[in-house]
């Protein structure tokens, strides 16, 4: 075998893995406040991510990927030595791939983005020394560390504040769940349709307009309402003084919205984050069959659809745990709850996505599971798990980035 085949191999085999543990840890976090509310069975949730996710992936995923991720390398760097930056493309993805798997297992969230930009650095640092990193794109992820969970914690729980005063403090709560629901919905299809019409569908050539994507995104919006009219309809009027099967029966309404929220998490997350596994590997394909270095490669349909359902297998296997963390140990979640956390996520996540902030989906998810559980007071949060999270987030670029140093530095002196 020559060292070009050997390489792709090694790339492909360390591509399967991350995006297996991408789907493990990321997708965990998405379909896990559903799973934690019993809105969706463990089976369920994979059968609807496994949907999403390729969807996303393959569909909308991004078919021209950046060669240095998100910007934090100067290219320029491995312009004479191409293969340089294949082991380091190597390295970065073994890196990202063993620290998502270790917090997986111990059941923490952590941000994908931020260990394939940890891994960035500690190649780029031994290859081009301190300068070749950006450091100021390095302090805009920083920054995100705590923009993100903020944002997200104040926006959930501000969404379920107004729901527990509209709602639940009423005397007949069914009945004032059944009056706003269809507006709820209206709101929840115009948000989630404007973020997959406006630049969503670019890959699919759709590059609409902000006003020609809100048009559409209204009538999406104007279908829903009508629907889940419908929908309401048909669930059954309970008894005023019977306040136990009222708060149980609103509770089931919202199964609807936060199953549709948790979709869209999973299809925005195939689509924009199935790059942090397969964008190296396209790296890799491009400069083993040009010899040079791009700063935009192609990202060729097999290496999306491998992409895809990698990370659907790796939510399967491994998934459980993570789902564990943010469905029930941060704090006790409803159906009504996790909508307010999932919608409160996907609505930050959208709003920073095209302020072109790099906020994490995990860093934001995690945040508004404890804004809901803040909104409820301090005792029902488990500051203890809590404080693991966020110890998980510290370590997860200085982690990557000395392993994929060590990796890079090892395939240097033994392949040249």
């Amino acid at each position: 075998m020559d060292l070009n085949t050997f390489l792709l191999v090694f790339a492909i085999t360390a591509c399967v893995y991350m995006a297996c543990n991408i789907g493990a840890n990321d997708v965990a976090n998405a379909m896990g406040t559903s799973v934690g509310s019993g809105s969706l069975t463990f089976k369920q949730a994979i059968a609807v991510a496994a949907v999403a996710e390729f969807a996303g992936a393959y569909f909308v995923g991004g078919h021209v990927s950046d060669t240095i991720r998100k910007g934090m390398l100067d290219p320029s760097i491995f312009a004479d030595v191409p293969i340089h930056l294949v082991y380091g493309m190597i390295g970065a993805l073994v890196a990202s791939a063993v620290w998502l798997n270790i917090a997986s297992y111990l059941g923490w969230p952590v941000s994908t983005t931020h260990s394939i930009v940890g891994a960035v650095i500690g190649f780029g640092v031994v290859a081009g020394g301190l300068d070749a990193v950006s450091w100021g794109r390095v302090g805009e992820v920083v920054m995100s560390w705590v923009i993100s969970p903020v944002m997200g914690g104040l926006c959930a729980y501000i969404l379920f504040r107004f729901i527990s005063h509209q709602i639940f403090r009423r005397r007949n709560p069914l009945l004032y769940a059944k009056w706003l629901l269809p507006y709820m919905v209206f709101m929840v299809c115009v948000i989630l349709a404007n973020a997959m019409f406006y630049k969503g569908l670019k890959n699919l050539h759709l590059d609409l307009s902000f006003v020609e994507a809100m048009a559409y995104a209204f009538v999406v919006g104007v279908i829903g309402f009508y629907f889940s009219k419908i929908l309401v309809k048909k669930v059954p009027d309970v008894p005023k003084r019977d306040i136990h099967r009222q708060l149980e029966s609103t509770e089931n309404i919202f199964k609807y919205l936060q199953i549709l929220t948790a979709f869209y998490i999973a299809f925005a997350h195939g689509s924009n984050d199935v790059a942090n596994a397969v964008g190296p590997l396209a790296a890799v394909v491009s400069i083993l069959k040009n010899g040079s270095v791009a700063m935009k490669v192609e990202m060729p349909s097999w290496i999306l659809a491998m992409g895809g359902a990698c990370i659907v297998f790796g939510l399967l296997v491994w998934g459980r745990r993570v789902m564990e963390t943010i469905g029930s140990k941060i704090t006790e979640i409803t159906p009504s709850r996790g909508f307010c956390a999932t919608f409160g996520a996907a609505t930050i996540v959208l709003i920073c996505s095209k302020m072109g902030l790099p906020v994490s989906t995990t860093h934001t998810l995690v945040g508004s599971v404890i804004g809901v559980g803040f909104a409820r007071g301090l005792p029902t949060l488990n500051l203890g798990i809590i404080q693991e999270i966020v110890m998980s987030w510290l370590a997860t670029v200085p982690f990557t980035a000395i392993l994929s140093a060590i990796i890079f530095k090892i395939l240097l002196i033994t392949l040249g």
